[in-house]
């Protein structure tokens, strides 16, 4: 959820007799150079001028002269630029905003469909893995949400744990022999199943971003999203939030991510409602490919019954992708078009 300042509004500490460029909400690749200049009255003759990026000081003057911003290793979407000018003892300031977006379009992928397997119509897929010669998948739905441990060939449950019928289910992750899976609205809890029995080891109450929605991990922490285009960074063993990225290609926020896996260094994301992968930069939040499923399941009458799982096999290479309540699950490589 992003959330942007007013461009002409004055917060509490801001100089009335200051103004600041760029304008406020300006748009910039990530890379590029951005411009900024200080004015203020004749009369005024600043002992120093310290300009911040968010809260980071980049860079400092002594007359009205711009400074020169880089944008190379900047998160990307609305960051604030502050500048400070100090005289006589006494600081005033203003600030302005602006967008960083990918510095350029994403690779465009197609798929092709390598293997055909069956799946459950009844699961509601929230989150899918692929961990040992089984597929591990986690679904939603008031009173039917469940974990399962799936075999890959039949597409039947060989274990499943069933959530209480208060809680809808949501994405899931393996770190060890634990299982750790989300719910989706009041009430949110994270609960950690051991992976070997099913059995519910602990359960927390979850606080983290808008909604409980996808989860991965990268074998170091996990990566959440919320309905919004913001990726969380999760403590692997207490499940607090460390950090967060926002996702933007080239021209704006890539909003609902949803059902998340870690493939080769990246971040693939399920965009809800629509038949798109994302490709993800997790360091930066730069959407790096976009991957058209158009075509890889026949449209159903039910809008909920989409595209949502993406699994994969280190061990192999093999990618699998379902949605749901589907039929099939499909093992796919992504094609550069």
């Amino acid at each position: 959820m992003l959330i942007f300042g007013c461009a002409g509004c004055k917060h509490d500490n801001q100089s009335a007799s200051l103004s600041i460029t760029p304008e406020a909400g300006t748009s910039y690749k990530q890379g590029q150079q951005v411009s900024v200049k200080l004015s203020y009255p004749a009369d005024t003759k600043p002992d120093s001028i310290v300009y911040l990026i968010d809260s980071t000081r980049f860079d400092s003057k002594k007359d009205s002269s711009a400074v020169s911003l880089k944008t190379d290793s900047i998160q990307l979407g609305p960051r604030s630029i502050t500048a400070k000018l100090y005289q006589g003892g006494k600081s005033e300031q203003i600030s302005t905003n602006i967008v960083l977006l990918a510095s350029k379009a994403p690779e465009e992928y197609t798929f092709k469909i390598e293997k055909v397997y069956p799946h459950d119509t009844s699961s509601f897929t929230e989150g899918l893995l692929y961990h040992d010669g089984y597929l591990y998948e986690s679904t939603g739905q008031p009173k039917h949400s469940k974990l399962l441990k799936v075999n890959l060939e039949t597409g039947k449950a060989v274990m499943q744990a069933k959530l209480d019928t208060q809680y809808f289910g949501e994405g899931s992750a393996i770190i060890g022999d634990k299982i750790i899976m989300l719910t989706y609205q009041d009430p949110r809890f994270l609960f950690v199943f051991d992976k070997n029995t099913f059995k519910l080891l602990d359960t927390q109450a979850y606080h983290v971003g808008v909604e409980g929605w996808g989860l991965c991990f990268d074998g170091k922490k996990l990566y959440t999203d919320d309905s919004t285009n913001r990726i969380w960074f999760l403590d692997k063993d207490t499940y607090h939030q460390t950090g967060f990225i926002d996702v933007y290609d080239d021209q704006g926020p890539i909003n609902a991510l949803n059902e998340l896996e870690y493939i080769d260094g990246k971040l693939y994301a399920n965009i809800w409602e629509k038949h798109i992968i994302v490709i993800i930069d997790p360091k930066t939040g730069a959407v790096t490919g976009r991957i058209d499923m158009t075509n890889l399941y026949p449209k159903k009458n039910n809008s909920d019954d989409v595209l949502n799982g993406i699994a994969y096999d280190k061990a192999t290479g093999r990618i699998f992708l379902t949605g749901k309540n589907w039929d099939k699950l499909f093992q796919v490589k992504f094609v550069k078009k």
